[in-house]
């Protein structure tokens, strides 16, 4: 069968946004923990991929989206309520069809659980040792991931999560169109990459790769850093206090701009806006 027209996938996003608004609140945060994991599978995935990979660097940014998109991949086909897609279902509320306090119960609940969902993998991760794979390349490469994430400013937190969720939303709004999974999968992995590759900040995301770089920071032993060449002191803006002022707020607001507001509300007045009505003159 062929894929659907925009004017279709716009009211299949519709539908599927009411819908979402009314799953029970257990449900909700259930499936919000899964995608909080599965984002965190795709994030560990391409933490292990671009680790002391000895190419380019635009080869090893593309690795890294390529991997990543095992996340989304996760949360489409497995069935998982994400944030950051969730931000669609504004659409549903343009139309009337759910009311805001509908779209905020679902975004408030999705996104305690994905942050808990997100930290748990990362302790589980940490706990198990996995960190120190690959001769200590695996923990270095963590390391700077989340402390180039604390290193943002708070503009450029909330800008690079609007670009983010741009392409996110668009990687959702692609998969409205597909009659089977592989249409899925394909819809998927060239936004997904593209927001990697360039580096776009992505709220449930920076949930794993901060905590799972603090954890190595300062609970791995001092004689283990120092064997792999992380000296004390040597990432200064792992802190909780930087991670949530400058990276997870900033970045969760950037989200719902780029997400709801540039692709679900656009999409929603070009598909979904009833016409005008004209008054006769005369």
């Amino acid at each position: 069968m062929d894929a659907l027209l925009p004017s279709e996938m716009a009211r299949r996003a519709e539908e599927i946004g009411e819908a979402k608004a009314q799953l029970a609140l257990a449900t909700i945060f259930t499936l919000g923990v899964l995608a909080g994991a599965f984002i965190s599978f795709g994030a560990l995935f391409s933490t292990v991929a671009t680790a002391n990979a000895g190419v380019s660097f635009g080869v090893n940014r593309l690795l890294g989206g390529l991997t990543f998109s095992l996340g989304l991949i996760l949360v489409v086909v497995a069935g998982a309520e994400l944030f950051t897609g969730n931000n669609l279902i504004v659409m549903a509320w343009a139309s009337r069809r759910i009311t805001l306090r509908d779209v905020l119960r679902n975004w408030v609940v999705v996104y305690v659980g994905n942050l808990m969902g997100a930290a748990g993998i990362a302790v589980l991760v940490f706990a198990s040792g996995h960190y120190k794979s690959g001769d200590g390349a695996v923990a270095v490469r963590a390391l700077d991931i989340g402390s180039t994430k604390t290193s943002l400013t708070i503009v450029e937190g909330l800008l690079l999560g609007v670009l983010a969720n741009i392409l996110v939303c668009l990687a959702v709004w692609l998969c409205f169109s597909a009659r089977s999974v592989a249409d899925k999968v394909l819809a998927i992995v060239f936004p997904i990459t593209a927001f990697i590759a360039a580096g776009f900040e992505h709220s449930v995301a920076n949930a794993y790769f901060v905590p799972e770089a603090m954890l190595i920071e300062q609970r791995a032993s001092r004689s283990y850093l120092d064997g792999i060449g992380v000296s004390d002191g040597a990432y200064p803006n792992l802190t909780w206090e930087r991670f949530i002022t400058h990276n997870l707020v900033p970045v969760t607001i950037g989200n719902v701009i780029g997400g709801a507001l540039l692709v679900g509300i656009v999409y929603w007045f070009v598909y979904l806006k009833p016409p005008s009505r004209r008054t006769p003159m005369g």
